[in-house]
């Protein structure tokens, strides 16, 4: 492992976590916002949903916009539309204008999903692309570890709108990490004019890859899933089983450090046995744990230490999926890298939202919703799976494809 990946891995790992932690910070506070806005549950749900949505829309424009122009300048913009949404939600006097302003601040957070997947196809590709973003998976994890909890604190010693003050800070604080740390990796003969006609041809290309398609929503389907995490946890940790809100960001912390203790031996154990192999394996073992969780809790015994143990062990196989079949996407599209990446963005952020909104009709305060509709994205991505993988394993077929 060089120095070199390791400053890389810091750095692009910082960017990437502003965005989860505009979300994960803000866990905590939903309760307290649904009651000082005169708001419900459903509405609290809401201002997640409008995130992502934005989140993955917003990446349409930065991955095409990157291979025109570098990854710097997207930077730029994304960032300080996501301090002026930040900004908006600390004032916001109601529940319509934080909608708003959370709508903006996902369009601003969504350029630090697209450019830095792209810097690292700039960089590498295969297994060590994986293993760069494994490390950048590593600092992201700072984020569901220690943002809950700090979002807890804001809340109980300054409100919930302190959170997005300080999130208006750390747009500040990426601003100048971009402007004095990061090098510009998209070298000038690469760069790619954006028209319509070329988005059109790039689209095209993607669309009619199976693998990209495939790889893209098997992880998606994965993303999804802890996306119904996220929008669900809060209510059912701290309403079914009464946990306070810094207990309840501890259980959360559990579930993470699953996902991003595993996405550190994806690289090696794809190295060792393939990536596909790895994937396939690792989409399997998250479809059985977390059905048998959905038959515990029908049983009645979905107790609180239950659900975090399952989705620990659920969570830890994500970890080995999301990171590799992100790079296995974009392995074979460096031309088009950014668009690549914003178009698969997309695709598995609207493929969150979408879930959310699935789940919101049914949920009831209890535990049972949220891990059925877990149990349905993961038996989503297991038949992509198959579907996918042997393809790859048999290149004939994916040229009859």
């Amino acid at each position: 492992m060089t120095i070199s990946m390791f400053r890389s891995a810091a750095i692009l790992g910082l960017l990437s976590a502003v965005g989860p932690f505009a979300v994960d910070m803000y866990l905590p506070a939903l309760p307290a916002i649904e009651r000082s806005l005169n708001a419900n549950v459903s509405s609290a749900q809401l201002t997640l949903t409008v995130y992502f949505i934005a989140f993955g829309l917003a990446q349409l424009f930065y991955g095409p916009y990157s291979d025109q122009v570098g990854r710097k300048r997207p930077l730029y913009l994304g960032l300080c539309i996501f301090g002026l949404g930040s900004l908006g939600c600390a004032i916001a006097p109601s529940m319509e204008w934080l909608l708003l302003s959370r709508f903006v601040q996902g369009i601003g957070g969504a350029v630090v999903m697209v450019v830095p997947r792209a810097i690292i196809r700039d960089l590498h590709t295969g297994t060590q692309a994986t293993r760069l973003m494994a490390m950048i998976m590593l600092v992201i994890s700072v984020s569901p570890m220690l943002a809950p909890l700090a979002g807890s604190g804001l809340v109980l010693f300054s409100g919930w709108r302190a959170i997005f003050w300080v999130l208006c800070a750390a747009a500040a604080i990426s601003l100048l990490i971009t402007g004095f740390m990061l090098p510009e990796t998209l070298k000038d003969e690469h760069k790619i004019p954006v028209n319509f006609r070329s988005l059109i041809r790039g689209s095209r290309v993607l669309f009619t890859d199976p693998l990209f398609m495939g790889l893209t929503f098997i992880g998606g389907f994965g993303i999804a899933s802890f996306f119904v995490f996220v929008a669900s946890a809060s209510f059912v940790y701290t309403g079914q089983f009464g946990l306070s809100p810094v207990e309840f960001s501890l259980a959360f912390a559990v579930n993470a450090i699953g996902f991003f203790a595993a996405s550190q031996l994806a690289a090696s154990l794809g190295e060792r046995f393939g990536m596909e192999q790895v994937v396939s394996k690792a989409v399997a073992g998250f479809a059985t744990f977390t059905i048998i969780l959905l038959g515990l809790a029908l049983a009645g015994y979905g107790s609180l230490y239950v659900i975090i143990g399952m989705l620990f062990l659920a969570n830890a196989c994500l970890g080995l999926v999301i990171p590799s079949t992100m790079v296995m996407a974009l392995d074979n599209h460096g031309e088009i890298a950014g668009l690549a990446s914003s178009l698969g963005g997309t695709m598995q952020m609207l493929a969150g939202g979408i879930m959310i909104a699935v789940a919101s009709p049914f949920f009831d305060g209890t535990a049972i919703p949220m891990i059925a509709t877990i149990v349905l994205c993961s038996l989503a991505a297991f038949v992509l799976t198959r579907l996918v993988l042997g393809k790859i394993a048999d290149p004939a077929k994916l040229n009859q494809s």
